[in-house]
């Protein structure tokens, strides 16, 4: 690894550095290309094909074939390893370490001197959700940019409470949408019945919806704008730069820093959830922001909670090349050429491990009905792998190392599980998850 390292930086010195108009910015192909010059690469392994079953490259679905690596790295030895029989080394030694690799060499690094974050309320109007009357305040977060003034980022959000709140309730924040659902797919959106938002207020609780392309695109041709390319001044990312995961998950944080500033919202008790790629965010955000009580991650898949040294539906390939590379650190191209899985330092149980204590709610849809692209077992056992943690820390994981039926919760712990019967979506897994918070969070 040292001398991978090395060849990285002497690559990334031999490259020009790009003045950029951030009006016009590089390519998505640009950036990817760039990126990979940087670290010495000249080409990536392809990806798993998801669509086409005829395919040399289909996904693998044989669960014979499924663990090509004999083990995954050991949750609980440091680096000079010595066992971790202690909350004080967890927490003072390995902790710490998880942290610097993910940070280096998965999602990337969240930059010194990235800017502080103005909240203005922009609009307020009283309505009724099922029922509950609420007050909605439309949000923005105006992200300072007198370092570079080129780039204005404006952070959209809003948040609903149960009208006439006096004290502080709890919230649960969503990466979403503000307005109608964009696209929804056949047999995908899950039974009829009150909304998740219609739940969350019956409860008594709040809701927020923080718009994720408001803080950082979802694109690669997006990476010398937004709040990457404000905090880099319009260039390139450097290979330990954070990617948009890391962004998005930033974006959240700086609103729950208006959350500890609202005496409405009571700021200890905020969970965060995202679906597919956002989830994969939320479960960013729970593991580097110590500051989320907890997280519902639904279908997260590969660069969520999957297993990275598991060989079944998406695969680390897939998140390498152009049309995802965006999420995550540039470092992660490494591991689809020159390097392979084996060679990661971390797997996505030890990002579990970075939740703990805090209680984390694993969702997933049917195998039928969703598809196997996102790998619920690889997922559980992330889940699985990361239970010494949270024993050592006094709390309880899943409890059991075999893959419950459909519908069938393992809600016992603060580790928690559940693979619904519809598609692609969060919503039929919210009652389960919102009773099971409430331990937490009423």
């Amino acid at each position: 690894m040292k001398a991978v390292s090395l060849a990285v930086l002497l690559a990334l010195a031999a490259t020009p550095v790009l003045a950029q108009d951030p009006s016009s910015g590089l390519s998505t192909q640009e950036d990817h290309a760039l990126m990979m010059r940087a670290l010495g690469i000249d080409s990536l392994r392809r990806g798993a094909d998801g669509m086409d079953p005829d395919s040399p490259f289909y996904a693998n679905y044989d669960e014979s074939l499924a663990n090509p690596y004999p083990s995954i790295p050991r949750l609980m030895l440091t680096n000079d390893r010595t066992p971790v029989t202690t909350p004080e080394l967890w927490w003072n030694v390995r902790r710490p370490e998880l942290v610097e690799l993910f940070e280096r060499e998965v999602y990337g690094r969240v930059p010194e001197n990235a800017p502080g974050v103005t909240w203005h309320v922009t609009g307020k109007r009283d309505s009724v959700l099922s029922n509950v009357p609420v007050t909605i305040r439309d949000l923005q977060g105006r992200v300072d940019n007198t370092g570079y003034p080129a780039i204005e980022v404006n952070i959209r959000a809003e948040l609903v409470l149960p009208r006439g709140t006096t004290g502080p309730v709890p919230v649960v924040m969503q990466f979403g949408w503000i307005g109608p659902f964009p696209w929804r797919r056949p047999g995908q959106s899950g039974p009829t019945g009150p909304t998740w938002k219609d739940l969350v207020v019956a409860r008594g609780w709040g809701y927020a919806v923080l718009v994720p392309n408001s803080v950082q695109a979802d694109n690669g041709a997006g990476l010398t704008r937004g709040i990457i390319g404000l905090a880099n001044h319009g260039q390139p990312r450097a290979p330990d730069d954070w990617g948009a995961l890391r962004a998005w998950a930033w974006g959240a944080s700086r609103l729950l820093d208006y959350f500890e500033a609202e005496p409405l919202v009571d700021a200890d008790r905020v969970g965060i959830e995202g679906h597919s790629r956002y989830g994969k965010a939320a479960a960013v955000t729970l593991a580097f922001d110590e500051r989320f009580a907890t997280a519902y991650v639904s279908s997260s898949g590969e660069g969520g909670l999957k297993l990275h040294r598991r060989n079944y539906g998406e695969i680390v390939e897939n998140l390498t090349g152009s049309g995802e590379y965006h999420w995550m650190a540039g470092n992660f191209l490494k591991y689809a050429g020159p390097l392979t899985w084996d060679d990661l330092p971390v797997d996505s149980h030890e990002l579990v491990a970075l939740c703990a204590p805090r209680p984390l709610f694993i969702s997933v849809g049917s195998p039928e009905v969703e598809g196997q692209w996102i790998d619920a077992r690889g997922m559980f056992l992330a889940g699985v792998a990361a239970e010494p943690v949270y024993e050592l820390l006094g709390k309880k994981g899943l409890g059991t190392a075999d893959l419950p039926p459909i519908e069938t919760a393992l809600t016992d712990g603060e580790i928690a599980f559940r693979r619904h019967r519809w598609g692609h979506t969060a919503g039929p897994n919210w009652p389960t998850f919102l009773k099971w918070a409430s331990r937490y969070l009423d």
